[in-house]
C-alpha cells in the first residue's frame, strides 16, 4: 500500500489531486484504524513538506508558475493529512502551523494575498476572509463560503484554493460560529451583509454571486437564499434539516409516526422561496442523507423547481475519510458553469 501515496509527491497539480482523489478511495476499513491513519498522514505530511521545499527553491529561480504548482500541490497534501486526523483532531498542530506559514510567506510572493475583514451589521461585526481574483478588467463572479462548525474559515479557505484558482472567481469565506444567529432572521441579515459587501466591489458582478454552505452551514446556505434573492446560485441543504427537525417535533409531541413520515413525501417549502439554481450535495460533512435528497430530487424535478444533486461516487460505511477533492471540484464545477450561465 505504501506506493498508492507516493505517486503524488509530484508538484503538478493535476496528477496531485488525481492521486489524493485515488487515495482517498482506496483507504479500507483496515487503513483507517487509528494507527494506519497517523501513519499515512505522516507520509502525506512529508508530500506537503517536499512540495513546500520546490516552492522556495523555484521562488528563487523566479519560476512563479512552478513555484504555485508546488505550492498547491503541498496545500493538497496537507489537507489529506488533515482529513485523516479528522475525528477529534481537525486542526492539528503540527499540520496547521505548517500550512499557516505557508500561506503568509508564498501566498503574497505568488500574488495572493488575503484580505482580513471585518462586516459590519448593525452592532455585531463579522469576521470574513477575501481572496479577489485579480487579474482581469471584467466583472467577475463570486461565492460566499460559509465554513462547518467543525471548521474555521482560513481552514477553509486553504482546503478551496487549489480548486479556486484559474477559475476567475473570487471568494469570501465566513465562519459558521460568527454567522449562526441566535435570534431568527439573524444568519440572513449577516450575510446579506456579506453581499453588500462583494456587490460594492469594483471587480464583482452583483448579478453573479453565490452562497456555498459547507457541512453544517449548508441549512444556512438555504435559509439565506431564501431570504435575500440576489443569491445566484446556491449550495445547501434545500431545507432538508429544518424539515427533519419540525417532523422530529412532531413525532415526538403527536407520535404520529406515520402521518410524519408520509408529509415527509413532500419537498421542502423552503426550495419554492428560493429563485435560484440550487444544489445539494452528499457529504459526510454535511447533515443530509441520501435517501432524503434522492426523494427530494425527484419531488422538485415533478415541481419544476431547478435543483440538482451531488451523490457519492461509491457507498461507504465506517470511518473513512471522505474524499474531499472530488467534492469540492464537482461544486465549483457546477458553481463556475451557473454564474456564467
Amino acid at each position: 500500500m505504501e506506493s498508492r501515496a507516493w505517486f503524488a509527491g509530484t508538484s503538478d497539480l493535476a496528477s496531485t489531486r488525481r492521486g489524493a482523489s485515488s487515495f482517498l478511495d482506496s483507504l479500507s476499513s483496515h487503513d483507517c484504524e487509528l494507527a494506519a491513519l497517523q501513519s499515512w498522514a505522516k507520509t502525506w505530511i512529508t508530500i506537503g513538506q517536499h512540495n513546500s521545499s520546490l516552492v522556495e527553491l523555484n521562488l528563487q529561480k523566479q519560476a512563479l508558475d512552478i513555484a504555485k504548482e508546488a505550492w498547491l500541490c503541498a496545500l493538497t497534501a496537507f489537507e489529506v493529512a488533515r482529513s485523516l486526523l479528522a475525528d477529534g483532531n481537525r486542526d492539528d498542530p503540527e499540520i496547521s502551523a505548517r500550512v499557516e506559514s505557508d500561506f503568509r510567506k508564498f501566498g503574497p510572493a505568488l500574488g495572493y494575498t488575503v484580505e482580513n475583514l471585518r462586516i459590519s451589521c448593525d452592532q455585531v461585526q463579522v469576521p470574513a476572509c477575501y481572496l479577489p481574483a485579480g487579474g482581469s478588467n471584467l466583472r467577475l463572479p463570486a461565492v460566499i463560503c460559509i465554513s462547518s462548525d467543525e471548521e474555521k474559515r482560513m481552514s477553509l479557505l486553504r482546503r478551496l484554493l487549489p480548486v479556486i484558482i484559474g477559475r476567475k472567481m473570487s471568494i469570501l469565506v465566513v465562519s459558521y460560529e460568527d454567522v449562526a444567529g441566535n435570534s431568527r432572521g439573524e444568519s440572513e441579515m449577516l450575510l446579506s451583509r456579506c453581499l453588500d459587501y462583494l456587490s460594492c466591489c469594483p471587480d464583482i458582478d452583483r448579478n453573479r454571486i453565490a452562497v456555498y454552505g459547507d457541512g453544517s452551514s449548508a441549512a444556512l446556505a438555504t435559509d439565506f437564499a431564501a431570504y435575500d434573492d440576489r443569491v445566484a446560485a446556491a449550495v445547501c441543504d434545500a431545507g432538508l434539516w429544518n424539515r427533519a427537525r419540525t417532523l422530529g417535533c412532531i413525532r415526538w409531541l403527536t407520535r404520529a409516526t406515520e402521518d410524519a413520515e408520509a408529509n415527509s413525501a413532500h419537498s421542502p417549502q423552503l426550495t419554492h422561496k428560493i429563485n435560484c439554481p440550487i444544489l445539494v450535495p452528499v457529504s459526510a460533512r454535511g447533515i443530509v442523507s441520501v435517501s432524503d435528497v434522492v426523494e427530494l430530487h425527484a419531488n422538485c424535478m415533478a415541481a419544476a423547481v431547478p435543483l440538482e444533486v451531488i451523490l457519492p461516487q461509491m457507498y461507504r460505511g465506517g470511518a473513512e475519510p471522505e474524499n474531499f477533492v472530488i467534492l469540492d471540484q464537482r461544486i465549483f464545477d457546477w458553481l463556475e458553469k451557473k454564474l456564467n450561465e
